[in-house]
């Protein structure tokens, strides 16, 4: 059984970021590698840009592949019923905090840095992205173990 959010089970998590490039596709794939089974997982932006190739390698690194990821919006998705709604970005905390005047949905807000600042050599922007891997997959691991 996934944790509650709200007083009832989780079955199913949007996790949004501003471009559906980095953060949330990472944060999809290590939930759907993890809890696919017992939990549906989706991920969009609130604009999408292209695929990050550093998230990729990133998460290969882990044995999780996202290079099929296809960047959507709110509006792109097939399904909006979501449980849960992580946001991990203050704009699509804004975003996903709108939803919530229509829909009855439980928003988290996880603030995770955006690895596309960081500037430098190859390796240091490798780093960067790992460490946003890193905590995401902690708090996941966190959030959605079986209780």
């Amino acid at each position: 059984m996934a944790p509650e959010a709200g007083g009832k089970r989780v079955q199913s998590v949007l996790f949004m970021c501003a471009h559906n490039a980095v953060r949330s596709p990472m944060a999809e794939g290590i939930a759907r590698h993890y809890f696919g089974s017992s939990l549906y997982v989706a991920s969009a932006g609130v604009r999408p840009e292209e695929l990050d190739p550093f998230a990729v390698a990133v998460m290969e690194e882990i044995g999780i592949d996202v290079a099929g990821h296809r960047p959507q919006t709110l509006e792109d998705l097939e399904d909006g019923g979501f449980d849960l709604i992580v946001t991990l970005s203050p704009e699509a905390h804004h975003r996903a905090l709108e939803l919530t005047r229509t829909l009855a949905v439980e928003v988290e807000y996880w603030p995770t840095i955006d690895a596309t600042v960081v500037h430098g050599a190859r390796e240091q922007r490798l780093a960067a992205y790992r460490s946003v891997r890193d905590s995401l997959l902690e708090r996941i691991r966190q959030r959605f173990a079986c209780r």
